[in-house]
């Protein structure tokens, strides 16, 4: 660890932190896929929780009661099916999900737009204590970083970054969540959302999403049977055991076929495999999950 780290590492500490750098093992492998990663995390609580399978909730500040109960009920029942729920900690669909986590007796990550220590909104205090004992915070700013407008976007990337997919549960238009589900679909991630009504103008976004090609959630059986495949790749992946690569599904093999020992960019796989980018940009993160390739300076090679 150079110099300016170890100083990073000593101010985490004093708020009850624990740095984690790109280079460090610990390092979320999901996240580490995205073209522009952390370099650094903050984190409180528990930071293996970051590398196991989660899904985003996300949606408006000023959710109806019924996207509300409907996050809330939605991530019980994920966590209930083995998977963890990431989320922003903001007031209304972010705060539903994470609460409706912990009541299932799962577990939740919080990824913050603040510094570690600046818990945004102050009314979410208790909730941030509570994730911190099942689950944990993170965030990619050093303490004392107070909220400020523009860390909020930058934030979203690491919410889906994390994640299997992103499920928006209720959104106008414009919305921040449309800015999550953004950055999912060019990251190759999934992205859900729950089918409003023509008239409830909170529900537009997400009427936006599904004209888009985002899968529609009317329970919850909608997402899980979508993220099967990625679930079972990534549980195998924070397993000692390696997936072999003939024990992968056909479509995966036929991508990591054309992936050697020399570095193969994401333009040239795209081409080699006549497949669109999102697919391949996809695949790659599951086969890197999966043990098969690793990302490098000029792309991707063979484990």
């Amino acid at each position: 660890m150079n110099t300016a780290d170890a100083r990073r590492e000593a101010a985490a500490s004093a708020v009850g932190a624990q740095l984690i750098t790109r280079t460090d093992e610990r390092y979320p492998p999901l996240l580490r896929t995205i073209h522009d990663p952390p370099e650094r995390l903050y984190v409180r609580g528990d930071a293996s929780v970051l590398s196991q399978p989660q899904l985003a909730i996300v949606g408006s500040r000023r959710a109806s009661a019924v996207g509300l109960r409907a996050a809330s009920m939605l991530a019980a029942q994920l966590v209930a099916a083995g998977l963890h729920v990431c989320s922003g900690l903001a007031r209304g669909v972010d705060g539903a999900a994470h609460r409706g986590a912990l009541n299932g007796g799962g577990k939740s990550v919080a990824v913050m737009a603040t510094g570690i220590d600046q818990i945004y909104p102050a009314a979410h205090r208790q909730l941030a204590a509570a994730l911190q004992g099942a689950g944990c915070l993170v965030t990619e700013l050093p303490p004392g970083t107070p909220p400020r407008r523009q860390h909020f976007p930058r934030r979203n990337r690491i919410i889906s970054g994390l994640s299997l997919g992103v499920l928006v549960v209720e959104a106008a238009l414009p919305s921040g969540s449309l800015i999550t589900a953004g950055t999912a679909l060019e990251q190759g991630r999934e992205v859900f959302a729950l089918p409003w009504s023509l008239y409830h103008g909170q529900g537009a976004g997400c009427l936006h999403l599904l004209r888009d090609g985002a899968k529609m959630v009317q329970c919850v059986e909608d997402v899980l049977e979508e993220l099967g495949p990625l679930f079972a790749l990534q549980q195998r992946a924070a397993s000692p055991a390696v997936a072999p690569a003939d024990q992968l599904p056909s479509a995966l093999r036929s991508l990591a076929a054309l992936v050697g020992c020399e570095a193969v960019s994401v333009d040239e796989l795209v081409q080699a495999s006549e497949r669109p980018v999102a697919e391949v940009i996809a695949s790659l993160s599951q086969l890197e999950l999966a043990g098969v390739v690793t990302r490098c300076a000029g792309g991707y090679i063979r484990c």
